[in-house]
């Protein structure tokens, strides 16, 4: 596929100031900082996805954090749940490293794309529905670039899910109705494509075992083998 096309959306969606509140929130945020990242330049700006331009497979969250994206200007860098997602990636064999801390620290991921409904930072992670349907077109039109290798397509949580079932059908995709609930484990086969459902990544879910790192790493495994990419095999505790 040809990554002009997605680049050139990328490019756009960092321009976007089509939401009041999100823009005042992000640019206040921006200024003064989290006292921890004093010496940072933030980004302050609508986070693109990250990834390669063919990616065959989709994780999708929910907003970027107000001192992760929003300071890195990278999607889940700089934040703990960034770091609960990529740690995963890299166990599974779809992402270079471990760790995510800054835009250009050398992170790659292998057939692998990481994106959110609303791409900029909101108040108390919390996007209002009209905020959610504004910034929907630009998911829409990333499913549209991505549709001639994408396979799979996790969705972390349930806004996540309501939000790339709309998109999908938007973007021409047939979707089942009545849609589909979610639930961590859900897997939907759709029309060339399957979309399974993980417990977001938040430090909530994370930090109360809601989510443990094997449980999103299975899910990963499972929707990257339906999307033919190769992965690690999930190693073996050692004996008695």
């Amino acid at each position: 596929m040809d990554g002009k096309g997605l680049t050139g959306l990328d490019e756009r969606i960092t321009g976007c100031r089509a939401c009041p509140r999100l823009v005042a929130w992000r640019e206040e945020v921006a200024r003064t900082k989290r006292a921890a990242f004093a010496d940072w330049t933030y980004w302050g700006r609508p986070v693109p996805g990250f990834g390669p331009p063919d990616a065959r497979l989709l994780v999708v969250g929910l907003a970027p954090a107000a001192h992760g994206g929003n300071r890195t200007g990278r999607m889940f860098t700089g934040d703990r749940s960034g770091d609960v997602l990529f740690a995963a990636l890299h166990a599974v064999g779809l992402a270079s490293q471990p760790t995510s801390v800054s835009a250009d620290d050398g992170l790659e991921l292998y057939g692998v794309r990481v994106t959110a409904p609303v791409h900029c930072a909101p108040p108390g992670n919390k996007p209002t529905p009209r905020e959610r349907d504004t910034c929907r077109p630009w998911l829409v039109q990333e499913l549209r670039l991505l549709r001639p290798s994408l396979r799979s397509v996790v969705a972390l949580g349930g806004f996540a899910w309501q939000s790339t079932l709309t998109a999908l059908a938007e973007a021409g995709r047939p979707v089942p109705r009545p849609r589909p609930a979610f639930g961590h484990g859900a897997r939907v086969p759709l029309d060339g494509l399957e979309l399974f459902g993980c417990f977001h990544v938040s430090q909530r879910n994370t930090f109360t075992g809601l989510l443990t790192p094997r449980m999103l790493r299975d899910v990963l495994r499972t929707a990257a083998d339906a999307a033919g990419l190769p992965t690690h095999p999930e190693p073996h505790p050692p004996g008695p």
